[in-house]
């Protein structure tokens, strides 16, 4: 196990690793695994791969963050002026559907909320408008639907594998439990595994597929 001591040392040769980050302007604290980072920054962007760039750091059990965001005169941007700025960014997201994902901007700092169908659709949307000019943090409210259903899994998986010439998925259980679809139980081959996993995938919500399925030959 490191030492804070040691812990400290690696996470400023990750800040410092970091081409984004200014890691001169980051202090850097460690108390019973429990790395604190302070100081000044000039963007969003660069706070956000400072703490990235912590966090890599094995062995670090907690983050604390309280580094501010100290934006420069041209950097400066109108609440109104960043809005559209998110708004036109996301109209440009090629995978989210338009108008899915509200922006409400205060201070600089932007609150996006609304409802998607996949987390990587989320994910997408935070990425976009961190690394904007005058931006200075992002809220991510977004929510997943809640349309995870067994009956469209199961037949989902079915119809795919009728069309690779197998008559069902007889052997192949499906269970549901929130965002997460499980699967279980055999099939003939990889492909036919390989078959379920993404019919499971194409359900709309769904956060996680776990494969328990048995090949046999």
């Amino acid at each position: 196990m490191k030492t804070d001591s040691q812990l400290q040392h690696d996470v400023i040769e990750e800040l410092g690793w970091e081409a984004s980050v200014n890691a001169a302007q980051i202090g850097v604290s460690v108390k019973d695994g429990i790395a604190t980072l302070s100081g000044d920054v000039t963007s969003f962007g660069e706070k956000w791969d400072a703490e990235q760039a912590a966090q890599r750091v094995a062995g670090v059990r907690a983050l604390a963050v309280d580094i501010r965001v100290n934006l420069l005169g041209s950097a400066k941007r109108s609440d109104a002026d960043i809005a559209r700025a998110v708004e036109n960014v996301l109209q440009w997201t090629s995978m989210l559907q338009l108008d899915s994902v509200k922006v409400l901007v205060e201070g600089g700092w932007v609150t996006l909320s609304g409802e998607v169908d996949w987390d990587y659709q989320r994910q997408s949307a935070s990425r976009a408008v961190r690394y904007l000019m005058g931006v200075t943090g992002v809220s991510d409210q977004i929510t997943l639907k809640p349309a995870v259903s067994l009956r469209v899994v199961k037949e989902d998986i079915e119809a795919a594998l009728r069309r690779r010439a197998r008559d069902e998925a007889k052997d192949i259980t499906v269970q549901v439990q929130g965002t997460d679809v499980i699967l279980s139980g055999t099939s003939h081959s990889w492909a036919e595994s390989e078959l379920a996993r993404n019919a499971a995938w194409s359900a709309p919500g769904v956060r996680q597929v776990v494969d328990h399925i048995t090949v046999t030959h």
